[in-house]
């Protein structure tokens, strides 16, 4: 199947290619190799501890945050 990508850098898919609805969420990648776009769809909805563990950086190798100063109300 060939689609065209339009004057606005959008590509539609037909219909009939998969089921998809509004608001369903891809991942896209561009593989310089093969000089290709690949799409990925991503779950409806993540669990914030998955999200958590594949974080690259353990949460107690960040560095502290500092307290923000207060700020002055406008007189």
């Amino acid at each position: 199947m060939i689609v065209t990508l339009d004057a606005k850098r959008r590509l539609t898919l037909p219909s009939g290619l998969m089921p998809v609805v509004p608001g369903d969420r891809f991942e896209v990648v561009f593989d310089n190799e093969e000089d290709a776009v690949v799409f990925r769809r991503l779950p409806g909805k993540e669990d914030w501890l998955d999200v958590l563990a594949a974080c690259p950086v353990p949460m107690e190798d960040l560095p502290a945050r500092k307290p923000a100063p207060p700020r002055r109300k406008p007189l």
